[in-house]
C-alpha cells in the first residue's frame, strides 16, 4: 500500500465506521457471510490476525467467536475507528502490509484479510511475511476483487497484465477516487500457492435476503461475480 491508499481510507473511516455495516449490501449480504462461513470452525483461544482490519467489523466478529484478535491497518483513522469498536478486547496497530510484520514467527493460527490485498501491487513479500507469522498448518483466508469483474468493468486491453485501476466511490457522506490493482486469476493463485497450499477457491453468491434489499444488485452478482475468496494453509512443518 502507499500514502495514497492511507489517505483515501483516512477519509473513508467515518463512512466505514457508521454506514458500511448495514448500508452496503455487498458487505452485509455478500462478502462478509461468505468469509465468515469459510473460517475454521473452532476459533476459541486461537490467535487471529486481521490484516487490513478497516473499522474493525471482522475483529469484532472474531472476538465473539472467542479468538484472540490482533488487527492491523495502514490508515490511522481506521485504526482509531477499530479501537473505538473493540476497545481493549483486541490489539489494533497501524501498519503497512508491504512492510515486515511486527510479530514473532508462528504467532498466529489464522490470518484473515478482507478486501485489502488488491491495494498491493506485489504480493510476494506480504505472503512471505504471512507465512512467517502463521503457524504450521495455519489458515490464510482472504478476499479480493474478482479479476473478471475488474477486467470487464474497466474495459482492460490485456487480461494478463497486473495494472492499476481507478474508480469513483459514492458513499453516504463522501465521494472519492480510489485506486487498486487488478491481476489475472492465474497470478492470484500462483502467488498464493508460492507459500500456501490452496484449500478452497470461493466465488461467493449473494444471500437471498439481498433480493429484498437490493434486487438489482442481487441479479447482477449472480451473473457478474464481484469478489473472490481464497482459503489456504501454511505448508510449514512443525
Amino acid at each position: 500500500m502507499n500514502n495514497s491508499t492511507r489517505e483515501i481510507y483516512n477519509q473513508l473511516a467515518h463512512t466505514y465506521q457508521h454506514d458500511i455495516d448495514e448500508g452496503s449490501p455487498y458487505n452485509a449480504f455478500y462478502e462478509r457471510p461468505a468469509m465468515m462461513a469459510a473460517l475454521p470452525p473452532h476459533l476459541k483461544g486461537k490467535k487471529v490476525l486481521d490484516a487490513g482490519c478497516s473499522a474493525g467489523w471482522y475483529a469484532s466478529e472474531l472476538l465473539q467467536y472467542g479468538a484472540e484478535v490482533t488487527g492491523i491497518d495502514i490508515s490511522p483513522e481506521m485504526v482509531k475507528a477499530a479501537k473505538q469498536r473493540v476497545g481493549e478486547e483486541a490489539t489494533i496497530l497501524c501498519h503497512d502490509l508491504q512492510e515486515a510484520l511486527p510479530f514473532d514467527d508462528d504467532a498466529f493460527d489464522v490470518i484473515v484479510s478482507s478486501l485489502a490485498l488488491h491495494y498491493l501491487k506485489d504480493w510476494t513479500y506480504t505472503f512471505q511475511e504471512f507465512n512467517r507469522v502463521l503457524k504450521a498448518g495455519g489458515t490464510l483466508l482472504f478476499s479480493v476483487h474478482h479479476p473478471f469483474m475488474d477486467y470487464t468493468r474497466h474495459n482492460c486491453e490485456d487480461y494478463f497484465d497486473t495494472q492499476s485501476l481507478s474508480e469513483t466511490w459514492r458513499k453516504p457522506t463522501i465521494t472519492i477516487d480510489v485506486s487498486y490493482y487488478r491481476r489475472p486469476m492465474q497470478s492470484i493463485l500462483n502467488e498464493t500457492t508460492q507459500f500456501f497450499s490452496l484449500d478452497q477457491l470461493i466465488e461467493p453468491q449473494p444471500q437471498e435476503k439481498m433480493k429484498e434489499v437490493k434486487e438489482k444488485s442481487y441479479h447482477y452478482l449472480m451473473t457478474s461475480p464481484h469478489f473472490l475468496i481464497i482459503k489456504g494453509s501454511s505448508r510449514k512443518t512443525v
